[in-house]
């Protein structure tokens, strides 16, 4: 199987998912608890489990792009390893 994106895409696509992952399952597990700093002024939702819902969407969305740029940086290490041309 040949990659579809170039290393760097597959790898800058594993940092970002990484980052994005951490990131928004902490903001989603503070609207889930109803964290002040997240729901305590008028200006913030007044349901936070039902913005940690879609945050928690979001994370899903970072994980399946995380397995797909995983596998693309897998199959590109695959390909390097192998080299174009092997003098035997």
């Amino acid at each position: 199987m040949k990659p579809v994106v170039s290393a760097l895409n597959a790898w800058s696509c594993v940092v970002v998912s990484l980052f994005a992952i951490v990131i928004l399952s902490v903001i989603g597990g503070l609207f889930k608890s109803n964290h002040h700093s997240m729901v305590g002024t008028s200006k913030d939702p007044e349901n936070g489990p039902a913005v940690a819902g879609s945050v928690f969407a979001a994370v899903i969305v970072y994980a399946v792009f995380l397995v797909f740029c995983g596998f693309q940086a897998f199959l590109h290490n695959r390909q390097s390893k192998r080299g174009a041309i092997s003098l035997n």
